[in-house]
């Protein structure tokens, strides 16, 4: 079956703004400093940053999100939004393997926080099909 392009072109979009909200949303809460994210950052940050103080990496950490989700909505900067999305998630993915105690509760159980990581791979998979459809 044949999907319309301007059904195609509706899903494009609201995959573009899918990806700004959740990218900006979660870059304010980390510049505002209300993200439930904050322990797991800083102990990565800890681990792989130490010479970096946290309270001037994190906010950082934020506009850099809210970079990402806003270059998401400008369609000639998608491979750069899809670069900088793909090293983002790589070091999101990090604490699966570097911070196995609060990631997993058992064998291929995650805890909470690793859920909420694991659960990246659909970002990463709209944001790998933003590019397709573009590059098509």
């Amino acid at each position: 079956m044949k999907i319309s392009s301007s059904f195609s072109s509706f899903v494009n979009s609201f995959s573009r703004v899918s990806i700004f909200v959740i990218y900006a949303w979660f870059g304010l809460l980390k510049i505002l400093q209300l993200s439930p994210a904050i322990e797991l950052v800083e102990q990565m940050h800890n681990m792989m940053l130490p010479f970096i103080p946290f309270n001037s990496f994190y906010p950082i950490l934020g506009l850099i999100e809210i970079i990402i989700g806003i270059m998401f909505l400008v369609p000639r900067a998608t491979k750069l939004a899809v670069v900088a999305l793909l090293l983002h998630m790589v070091v999101t993915m990090l604490p699966l393997i570097l911070l196995p105690g609060v990631t997993w509760s058992g064998f291929l159980v995650p805890t909470l926080a690793g859920q909420y990581i694991i659960k990246n791979l659909a970002i990463i998979a709209l944001a790998l099909n933003i590019y397709k459809e573009d590059a098509a």
